[in-house]
């Protein structure tokens, strides 16, 4: 083949390639566009324009809106923070060859500790090891050591506090520790009652005082399909744990009472928490009290495959015959 030829072939090759590619990263960036632009208008945040330049500019700040809104999701698990010192704490100070300079110090109101010679050292917000170099500076600064060696270890720990409410057997507050989670905390608390949802919720304010509250599903202890609930506390968290869902049931059944409903529990099911039907009841005459949106109550007979709803009152009559 002549070489003007094949360098023909080669050169046409090659561009339709780029072109090839080029189409390609147009898709891409077409697809990734129509793709936020779906997510900014599930969010409310597009309204339709009249002329296309300000369409263009409505779609970018709609897009805006939405990674927004998605950084707004609930926290994930962190690595626990290592641990601060605060007002309150008591820590022990260890000066390494001069034990007249150690002792059991109280973290003060404003943050500092006073140290033999050094004085006011403030430690507030530090971890162990970093109060220990501010104080090992201080004495150093002073020219009262020329090398100190210097040792912190938390005596008490009482600055860093959460709170637990709701549905378990010990409700107070806590001091935690670096890597104490939403679960240690329920342990704390003696555990939720079994009448608690398995659904709590970790409520946390930030430094502007505004205050978030993150669902945290439970259900991941005993489903495999559910994660694991991990999530570190920080210092000011409040922990609610809320009742669980209930349904009453009465009439002819072993033990009437009140029950917590279970995930896709059914009449049939909610006859047999009640203990099942007695000889005098039957399961063909069934009937439940159910309240609507509106605060009004309607009576309903139901099939014994239809799921139970929260505040259901299920009656067991007598059979007939």
């Amino acid at each position: 083949m002549p070489n003007g030829a094949y360098h023909a072939i080669t050169s046409g090759t090659t561009q339709a390639a780029r072109s090839r590619k080029s189409q390609l990263r147009f898709f891409e960036w077409a697809a990734c566009r129509a793709l936020l632009f779906a997510a900014a208008l599930g969010a409310g945040c597009f309204e339709p324009v009249a002329d296309a330049q300000s369409a263009s500019l409505k779609l970018d700040d709609a897009i805006a809106s939405a990674s927004q809104i998605a950084s707004a999701a609930p926290p994930k698990a962190e690595p626990g923070a290592a641990l601060t010192l605060g007002p309150g704490d008591v820590v022990a100070v260890q000066v390494y060859g001069r034990p007249e300079l150690s002792s059991t110090i109280y973290i003060g109101d404003d943050g500092t500790i006073r140290m033999p010679l050094a004085g006011a050292v403030n430690v507030s917000g530090l971890s162990p090891a970093q109060a220990s170099q501010r104080v090992a500076e201080a004495l150093k600064e002073g020219n009262f050591l020329v090398n100190p060696q210097v040792s912190i270890i938390l005596s008490q720990f009482r600055s860093q506090q959460v709170s637990v409410l709701g549905d378990v057997r010990a409700p107070a507050r806590f001091p935690i520790e670096s890597r104490t989670t939403v679960l240690d905390l329920l342990a704390l608390a003696g555990g939720v009652n079994e009448s608690g949802g398995n659904v709590v919720y970790l409520i946390r304010p930030d430094n502007s005082g505004h205050v978030t509250r993150y669902p945290i599903d439970l259900k991941g202890l005993s489903d495999s399909k559910s994660a694991i609930p991990t999530l570190t506390l920080r210092g000011g968290d409040t922990v609610f744990v809320p009742r669980a869902e209930q349904f009453y049931i009465y009439g002819e059944v072993t033990t009437p009472n009140m029950y917590r409903i279970e995930p896709g529990m059914t009449v049939l099911q909610a006859m047999a928490r009640g203990g099942g039907v007695t000889p005098r009841g039957s399961e063909n005459r069934v009937e439940i009290k159910r309240r609507l949106a509106n605060d009004r109550y309607v009576t309903i007979t139901p099939q014994l495959t239809d799921p139970v709803m929260p505040n259901d009152v299920i009656r067991v009559k007598q059979r007939i015959f």
